[in-house]
C-alpha cells in the first residue's frame, strides 16, 4: 500500500491559504479521479484508489501537528516509510516548482519536522511544492497563513496540474523517473 498525505490546515479560514496547498493537491486528485474523502480512525480524512491499495489522505490535526495524524496512518495501514509520500508546501522554493525526494530534512517546516519527529525517521519521500513569490515572506509563519494574490492564480492552478500529474505518474513509472520528469 502507497499513501499521499497532503498537508494544511483543517477549516475554512485557512481553506485559501498557501499553507494548504498540500491539501489542494490531493483535493485535485481525488477530483480527477472522482474520489470521496471520508473520516478515517484518527485524526485524518482519506480515500482509497485502484483496487484500494492507495490512500489519499488529509491530516485534520493542523499543521504543526500533522506528525501525530501521519504516525496514526503509517500504524493503522502498517506503512512502509519509503510508501509515505508528504506533499507539503515549501516556502523557499519559488512558485511553481515541484521538487521530489526520496528522503530529505525537515526543511525549517514544523509540520515536517513534527512528522520526522513521530515517526523517528527522516526515510520518507516528499513532493515540495514551491510558494514563494516576490511578496514579503518573512516572518514565514505569517506569509503562509495568507492566500495567494490573484496575479498568481495561473502560476497555481499549473503547478497543481502538474503535482497531480506527478502524482498520477509516482503510481506508474515510480519514483525515480517522475523526481527526473518534475523537479524542476
Amino acid at each position: 500500500m502507497v499513501a499521499f498525505i497532503g498537508l494544511g490546515n483543517p477549516g475554512n479560514a485557512y481553506a485559501k491559504t498557501k499553507h494548504n496547498i498540500g491539501f489542494w493537491v490531493v483535493n485535485k486528485f481525488a477530483d480527477r479521479h472522482n474520489l470521496s474523502f471520508k473520516s478515517g480512525k484518527g485524526e485524518f480524512v482519506y480515500t482509497r484508489f485502484k483496487s484500494k491499495k492507495i490512500l489519499i489522505v488529509k491530516p485534520t490535526t493542523y499543521m504543526n501537528k500533522s506528525g501525530l495524524a501521519v504516525k496514526n496512518i503509517v500504524e493503522y495501514w502498517n506503512l512502509l516509510p519509503e510508501d509515505t509520500y508528504v506533499i507539503v508546501d515549501d516556502v523557499d522554493l519559488p512558485l511553481g516548482t515541484i521538487r521530489i525526494r526520496k528522503k530529505g530534512g525537515d526543511g525549517c517546516h514544523r509540520g515536517m519536522k513534527n512528522i520526522i519527529y513521530h515517526l523517528q525517521t527522516s526515510e520518507f519521500p516528499r513532493i515540495r511544492l514551491g510558494i514563494g513569490t516576490d511578496e514579503v515572506m518573512r516572518p514565514a509563519e505569517e506569509y503562509v497563513l495568507k492566500p495567494f494574490s490573484s496575479k498568481y492564480e495561473t502560476e497555481v492552478e499549473i503547478m497543481l496540474k502538474k503535482a497531480t500529474d506527478a502524482i498520477d505518474t509516482l503510481l506508474v513509472r515510480g519514483i525515480n523517473y517522475t523526481m527526473n520528469h518534475f523537479n524542476s
